[in-house]
């Protein structure tokens, strides 16, 4: 789920970190966000009104009433207009002021007016973030009801090197966007996806692979973990980041990925095979590198365990298991058939001859096959769009039980 239409109340008080708000509000804006900016007097110090302003394409708000003409900032109006709100960065006094309801300005004035959800992301010096007043104060406020965003560790504008750095933009987004992704249904299930290809070594420095990137993979696991499943990814390797939430365990061949989602597989309601696994190993792998010498080089190859195919024997009732087919031709045949043997109860198909679509892509289409063979048919997407349109149809089979 994006961000479309969602009404964000962004609260920005005085720190260094104050940078990173002009940051996560155009990222906020270009996921289809209402921002509405209040900062504190202090915040004014380190990053302008004008630029947040014209990020959020609104008039910021800092007074109870505006100098210019008298309007009246209505912070009851402010808190019941929004669906979430943010603070960030949050100071150790604004911390303070909000644990204890000190209203002294139109910051503090809006969150104890705000109904919606409200997420608090520090930042601050290290031991101004361990002190026993803050960590108390956190406290607090995650006893009301609120949610923290952690600050991270790193390099602080003291010099320094502890907690207290401002959650990365990308991070906030994220917790948001996932926010209001969650689905109860999905809170209850344990999610395991594999992805990515497999690398199978001929010599200390070739191997054996194929062109998947992991994307969708990664992409599946994303929309589970924001619908609030607990997911655990099992990836071959890839430069891709692992999405907030999402457990990983990462393997290189066709044999580890095999005994990862074997140890785990029992565990699990739903289990997505999504990785390109090798068909085929090398029977010896050269203990140095293979010189070159001769026209020709014959390589003996055997065949690697079938994860889906033996993992499907073992299937319990509560368990779906969701398959992949990447063909390039008879499509449909092929991903019955594939539905069939493996006991899948869903084959998500996808073709080498449409455009877009297949591995390295940012995007897909697909067409899903459900075991009563009834077809849903997707027009090319994003990636992120795809993942989401499997997560709705694995919901709505979950909200049958």
């Amino acid at each position: 789920m994006d961000l479309k239409g969602k009404k964000i109340l962004f609260g920005v008080s005085g720190s260094i970190a104050a940078y990173k708000s002009a940051l996560l509000v155009r990222l906020l804006i270009k996921e289809g966000a209402d921002v509405q900016v209040v900062m504190t007097d202090s915040a004014h110090q380190f990053i302008t009104p004008l630029t947040l302003g014209t990020l959020s394409k609104r008039p910021v708000f800092t007074k109870f009433t505006q100098s210019e003409n008298g309007t009246w900032n209505n912070h009851v109006d402010l808190g019941l207009w929004a669906d979430v709100m943010i603070i960030a960065p949050a100071t150790a006094r604004t911390l303070a002021k909000c644990a204890s309801g000190n209203c002294d300005d139109l910051l503090t004035a809006v969150y104890l007016s705000a109904r919606c959800p409200v997420f608090f992301a520090p930042a601050m010096d290290v031991d101004m973030y361990r002190h026993p007043s803050t960590q108390k104060n956190i406290e607090t406020l995650l006893s009301y009801g609120n949610k923290l965003i952690e600050a991270a560790s790193g390099e602080l504008a003291s010099g320094l090197v502890g907690e207290g750095r401002l959650a990365e933009p990308e991070k906030i987004l994220s917790r948001l966007i996932a926010h209001f992704s969650e689905r109860p249904v999905a809170k209850t299930k344990n999610v395991l996806i594999t992805a990515g290809p497999t690398a199978e070594p001929i010599d200390p420095v070739r191997y054996i692979s194929n062109r998947s990137s992991g994307k969708m993979g990664y992409a599946i696991a994303r929309a589970f973990a924001d619908a609030g499943a607990n997911v655990r990814l099992i990836s071959g390797p890839t430069s891709l980041a692992i999405p907030d939430g999402v457990s990983v365990t990462k393997v290189e061949t066709a044999k580890q990925m095999f005994e990862a989602t074997q140890e785990y597989f029992s565990q699990y309601d739903l289990v997505i095979f999504s990785a390109a696994v090798a068909d085929y190993t090398p029977m010896h792998i050269a203990d140095q590198k293979i010189k070159k010498q001769g026209d020709e080089i014959n390589l003996e190859l055997i065949k690697t365990t079938d994860i889906a195919g033996t993992l499907g024997k073992q299937k319990k009732d509560r368990q779906l298991l969701v398959g992949f087919a990447l063909e390039t031709e008879h499509e449909m045949e092929y991903a019955l058939d594939k539905l069939r043997r493996k006991n899948f109860d869903y084959i998500v198909l996808n073709s080498l001859n449409d455009a877009g679509s297949g591995f390295a892509h940012d995007t897909n289409k697909i067409t899903v096959i459900d075991k009563s063979e009834n077809v849903y048919r997707f027009p090319l997407k994003s990636k992120k769009e795809v993942a989401l349109d499997i997560l709705n149809i694995i919901l709505a089979k979950w909200s049958e039980a």
